[in-house]
Parts: C-alpha cells; sequence; structure tokens
C-alpha cells in the first residue's frame, strides 16, 4: 500500500490514480502476506539439494531404474566438478591479471588447479562425451589392476 507522510495530496489525477493502484495491490499484498509466505519452505534457490542414490557398483544388473539414476547422479557429479575447476581456472587467471609483473604470488592458484585438473582426469578424462558410469566404473577398475601391477600413476592415488 502506497502511504504518504504529509499533507494530503490535492491533485485528483493522483488521487485516483493511488486509489485504482491500492484497489488492485491491497487484495495481492494480503494473499501474499498472510497464505504464501507462511506456507513457503525457506531455503536459497541457488542451492537445490539432492538426494545421494546409490552408486552403479550397488546396483543389480537388471535394476534399470538404478542404473538411471547412478547415471544421473555421475553427470551431476562431473558437472559440479568441472565447474569447480572452471572457479579455480578463473581465479588463476585473475590472479594472474591483477598480479601481472609479479606473478609468482599465484603460484599456490596455480597449484591446486593444476592437481585438481589431475584429479578430474583421473576420473572424467578419456570417457568422451557421452560417459555413462558404467563406463567411469570400468575406468577406475581398470586404473587400480594397473597401479596394482605397476604402481602408481599419480600423488593423487597413493
Amino acid at each position: 500500500m502506497v502511504q504518504q507522510s504529509g499533507p494530503p495530496d490535492d491533485n485528483l489525477f493522483r488521487a485516483f490514480i493511488n486509489a485504482v493502484y491500492n484497489t488492485v495491490d491491497s487484495p495481492v499484498t494480503w494473499f501474499r502476506e498472510r497464505v504464501v509466505e507462511p506456507n513457503q519452505k525457506k531455503y536459497p534457490w541457488y542451492h537445490q539439494q539432492f538426494r545421494r542414490v546409490p552408486t552403479i557398483d550397488q546396483c543389480y544388473e537388471d535394476d534399470a531404474v538404478c542404473d538411471f539414476e547412478a547415471n544421473v547422479q555421475f553427470k551431476r557429479d562431473r558437472a559440479v566438478d568441472t565447474e569447480i575447476l572452471t572457479i579455480l581456472r578463473q581465479r588463476y587467471e585473475d590472479c594472474m591479471m591483477y598480479e601481472a609483473p609479479d606473478y609468482l604470488t599465484c603460484k599456490p592458484l596455480w597449484d591446486r588447479y593444476k592437481d585438481s585438473e589431475e584429479a578430474w582426469f583421473i576420473k572424467y578424462g578419456d570417457l568422451g562425451a557421452y560417459a555413462d558410469a558404467r563406463k567411469a566404473y570400468m575406468k577406475q577398475k581398470h586404473r587400480m589392476i594397473w597401479e596394482r601391477r605397476h604402481g602408481n600413476l599419480s600423488d593423487l592415488t597413493k
């Protein structure tokens, strides 16, 4: 509701417009404040939390629903990890632009980015655009077998 502070307005046109506005706005505002807002769940819109589902190694072979949920979870995790990697790269690039002549102050950011990039590649690298949870699980299994026979490939997999 529009409330005026001070003397009443003598302009008839403005008084008419305020009356029409209050006629339309008052019921809408009342409904929103009395009905909608008390019944809303309070959570930030940007932090939708999905429940964790069983991974592909916990699914039965003939369980199509579990396979589907594991694939959706895998794609969601891949998107989150890719976005984290993008943010780390952007922080390093911003540091390089800001600290242009003295770029050695950005070395910790570079090291963190390279470690994260290596971890991302260990998990998702060489899977292709149409990767799914089963392919990633097989990649992990083959890597573990190879490392058991030949030793660690990376410091991240000790």
